[in-house]
């Protein structure tokens, strides 16, 4: 047997195990029909891979009962098959944590910001995402977008006049803002588990990350759906 076919059907033995172990070890289902299953439960990460497991599934079967002798096989996997299938594995076995990928600073701001200042550090700094806490709890996510419906139904409101004199961040949060733009999650979430919140929650803008997710912890990175795209 060659190199390939053998780290093809290693591979193809490690993610058979991992989805007996998902499934509780069932008996008597095969490889294909388990790969159903598990791309049919809510949020898989299997179900986006499901059509090349499948079709992975017939080139082991290929490998393993059309062989000629013990040595030799019809079938030897290519490149790219041991390529894709070990790609496959560390998908859904070792899968990346947000965690460094997404580690960066990220500033936090009080409540009585004002929103002219916040205006300021956006022309500046170009920051579009704004933290904003009340002693060291956590409030809410103000962003660029948000920021823009709040000031257009202020200037409705007003005739065209956008009056920010006074106004603060906590005015904002509590006047007409979006709630529910945001998610937290801890330092071992993986970045597929991400990917789903972001298809699944339209209104979500940014995933924080805290230690063990909590919201008023020390904020350890920031995720937007361009992130995502970005490192792909």
């Amino acid at each position: 047997m060659g190199h390939n076919a053998e780290q093809f059907l290693n591979s193809f033995n490690r993610i058979e195990k991992w989805l007996k172990e998902q499934l509780n070890n069932p008996s008597g289902m095969g490889f294909s029909e388990m790969t159903r299953r598990m791309a049919k439960k809510k949020q898989s990460q299997v179900a986006p891979l499901e059509n090349d497991l499948l079709q992975l599934a017939q080139l082991r079967n290929a490998i393993v009962h059309e062989r000629v002798s013990k040595d030799f096989v019809i079938a030897e996997p290519n490149e790219w098959a041991v390529t894709r299938i070990l790609s496959i594995e560390e998908q859904l076995i070792a899968p990346e944590k947000v965690l460094p990928r997404f580690s960066k600073h990220v500033t936090g701001f009080e409540m009585n910001i004002s929103l002219k200042e916040i205006l300021k550090i956006v022309a500046k700094k170009q920051y579009s995402q704004f933290p904003i806490y009340h002693s060291g709890h956590f409030k809410g996510l103000i962003t660029v977008r948000g920021l823009g419906i709040w000031m257009a139904v202020e200037s409705v409101n007003s005739g065209g006049n956008i009056h920010l004199e006074g106004k603060t961040a906590g005015d904002l949060l509590t006047d007409n803002y979006k709630q529910g733009n945001y998610q937290f999650v801890d330092k071992e979430t993986n970045v597929y588990q991400v990917e789903e919140m972001f298809e699944t929650r339209v209104r979500l803008e940014a995933v924080l990350i805290t230690k063990d997710g909590d919201p008023n912890g020390n904020l350890l990175g920031i995720i937007r759906p361009r992130d995502l795209y970005e490192h792909n």
